[in-house]
């Protein structure tokens, strides 16, 4: 356990939580390889149905800490591409985590504090909270895969203004975009993302793994290269015991006990 993140359980829902409030829960190499290492653990727990990641102190996450970046002028590039390698390890985590990760965001969301919500497979933010691309206001650019996730929702000519700019979205305007799932009043994010996550952890767990993997992929492929991710999905959970369970549950018109098979290997 490390100060620099807070876990706690809410049944089958993990729930993680920035706690650098001092800086407004300021990004920090302790921070990243906490939820890293979370997220690999959680993905080899069968009890842990689904993952809620939210900040302390009423903010989500206020990007990288510009105390530590300035530092960073002293090391080498090959130095500086070391250290934001971090960053980028716990994008590709959240990415490559079996299991579905729900943001709850309050407050602010700026630089790599957006990258790392829109990485999340879903997102639930106060109707007040602030996501900026604030990297060119102190001369830097954006990290994380922020550009590859605000240009699943909105034009390159919006995309270039709002990282040219560093204007914020309310969470209003990123519902309106499509990029949050749950449009909420301010203080009721993280109820909402648990009460969210813990309907999702009820689910197939391998089933959902195999959506996960192919909603990451949808937008990026051509139809044929979809049709086969899709057509390997399929042939595989046909052969499930997750299938066999909930296809017996709708036919004797009972609900499915998924829980039940989640410690079992197929």
């Amino acid at each position: 356990m490390t100060h620099a993140l807070l876990t706690r359980r809410e049944g089958a829902v993990l729930v993680l939580s920035n706690n650098n409030t001092a800086a407004r829960n300021a990004l920090s190499f302790e921070f990243y390889t906490a939820v890293t290492d979370a997220l690999h653990e959680a993905a080899l727990d069968p009890s842990v149905g689904a993952i809620v990641l939210t900040g302390e102190g009423g903010h989500f996450c206020s990007g990288g800490d510009l105390r530590q970046l300035a530092k960073r002028r002293e090391l080498s590039v090959a130095e500086r591409r070391v250290r934001l390698e971090g960053l980028h390890d716990l994008i590709r985590a959240v990415r490559d985590c079996p299991k579905p990760v729900i943001a709850a965001v309050e407050g602010a969301a700026a630089g790599a504090g957006l990258s790392l919500a829109m990485a999340c497979d879903m997102l639930v933010a106060a109707k007040d909270a602030k996501f900026t691309v604030a990297y060119v206001k102190v001369g830097l650019t954006p990290d994380g895969g922020a550009t590859a996730f605000l240009a699943e929702f909105v034009s390159r000519q919006v995309l270039t203004e709002l990282c040219l700019t560093g204007a914020p979205l309310s969470g209003e305007q990123m519902y309106a975009l499509g990029a949050v799932n749950r449009l909420v009043a301010s203080g009721d994010a993280l109820s909402t993302a648990i009460a969210l996550a813990t309907d999702i952890s009820q689910g197939p767990q391998h089933a959902m793994s195999r959506i996960k993997h192919l909603c990451r992929h949808a937008m990026r492929h051509s139809l044929e290269d979809q049709l086969e991710l899709e057509a390997q999905s399929m042939v595989e959970a046909m052969g499930s015991e997750e299938s066999r369970e909930g296809i017996d549950a709708f036919l004797n018109k009972r609900s499915p006990n998924f829980s039940q098979l989640h410690q079992v290997k197929e």
